[in-house]
């Protein structure tokens, strides 16, 4: 192969996703997707820059295998899954930009029980791909280390009767801007559960594009955010049911206090001819001041029949006669207010499949929820 960067990646290819950034500039509010969460006006004059973002391993479980992505002459497995065609903006620019990442591969089969634990830090741009092989399983553990900006590019793609729960908890990251592009191919009897716990930053975004491309493929997406002061979280999803006899579910709740500010976009689309097809989209949010936003906007675009789909959305305060109803049995305002907020919120943690992990979720959301209270 000539004309190959330090990813592997084809020297057109790099050229193709660099004239589509250009093409196009930093995302920003006139932008639809973007109407919520303006990059360009949260990163202003210093821009996205060219540093290369970096990654750490926590631990790597036997079985897996790992290519640092700024070597040269990656393996088959790596030139064949990665730097799929995109339209996606900032995942252009992360292709553009970087040199640098990594990927791994669960071989058919696999089942991995250890976590497979992937923290992105440092600045810039970074990229990331997995690749589960037929018949196998693993638990990705993904953490969001604190920087200034932060652009990740991460690939999976799920084989044939294979499964992934991926957990990502993003802290409170102050001033930084961090944002990640994911995109997730499932095929036939492929099932991806994810659950996205964010608290915030200047802006904080995570982008999912899941292609459902087999038949008994499945989705399983929730999330939590806890967010005070002028915190930011977006979670902005497309879920597309290819073929029919598919399923798909979102559910994601958020609190939000002082000026910040809750968003999720989800849209699910059902391609002509996926009959058959199932998906159940909800988010609701709590706002706990004044000044609190959230925004949230489901949408659906069907063209087959015969299909099952359902979407909703609510944004209120607390309960006033259960908040009453605590209090009038002792309970003090605040702590009555964190049982509250915590119920309101578990039912999304309980999708975490991993114990641990969903015990180490619940005890952030009430570290944050009690600052709030």
């Amino acid at each position: 192969m000539t004309g190959v960067t330090a990813l592997g990646l084809p020297e057109a290819r790099r050229n193709e996703a660099a004239a589509l950034f250009r093409s196009r500039g930093v995302p920003h509010r006139r932008i639809e997707e973007w109407k919520y969460s303006d990059l360009k006006s949260a990163l202003g004059e210093s821009g996205i820059g060219a540093v290369v973002g970096e990654w750490l391993v926590g631990n790597l479980p036997s079985g897996v295998e790992i290519f640092d992505l700024a070597q040269k002459n990656p393996p088959d497995w790596v030139r064949e899954h990665f730097a799929a065609a995109t339209d996606n903006t900032m995942s252009a620019a992360s292709l553009a930009l970087s040199s640098g990442g990594v990927a791994f591969r669960v071989p058919k089969g696999a089942q991995i029980a250890d976590l497979l634990k992937v923290d992105f830090t440092g600045a810039g741009h970074v990229r990331g791909l997995l690749v589960l092989e037929e018949g196998s399983s693993l638990t990705l553990v993904e953490g969001v280390g604190v920087s200034d900006f932060r652009n990740v590019g991460l690939e999976i793609v799920l084989g044939e009767n294979s499964s992934l729960e991926h957990v990502r908890v993003s802290p409170d990251a102050g001033e930084a801007v961090l944002v990640e592009e994911a995109t997730v191919r499932i095929t036939s009897g492929g099932r991806y559960r994810a659950h996205f716990a964010s608290f915030g930053s200047k802006l904080s975004r995570m982008e999912l594009e899941i292609a459902l491309e087999g038949e008994g493929a499945q989705a399983h997406l929730s999330g939590v955010s806890v967010l005070d002061a002028k915190r930011h979280s977006d979670v902005t999803t497309h879920v597309i049911h290819r073929v029919g006899n598919t399923h798909s579910t979102q559910l994601f709740k958020h609190v939000a206090g002082g000026s910040s500010r809750a968003v999720y976009q989800g849209k699910v689309t059902v391609a002509k001819g996926a009959n058959g097809s199932d998906s159940n989209q909800t988010a609701k949010a709590l706002l706990l001041g004044d000044g609190a936003e959230a925004d949230l906007k489901p949408e659906l675009e069907i063209f087959a029949d015969d299909v099952k789909c359902a979407h909703g959305a609510a944004v209120g305060d607390l309960d006033a006669e259960s908040l009453f109803y605590l209090r009038a049995r002792g309970i003090a305002e605040a702590e009555a207010r964190g049982l509250l907020l915590h119920a309101f919120l578990d039912d999304a943690v309980a999708q975490i499949a991993n114990t641990d992990q969903r015990e180490l979720v619940r005890t952030e959301l009430l570290a944050a929820l009690r600052a709030m209270t």
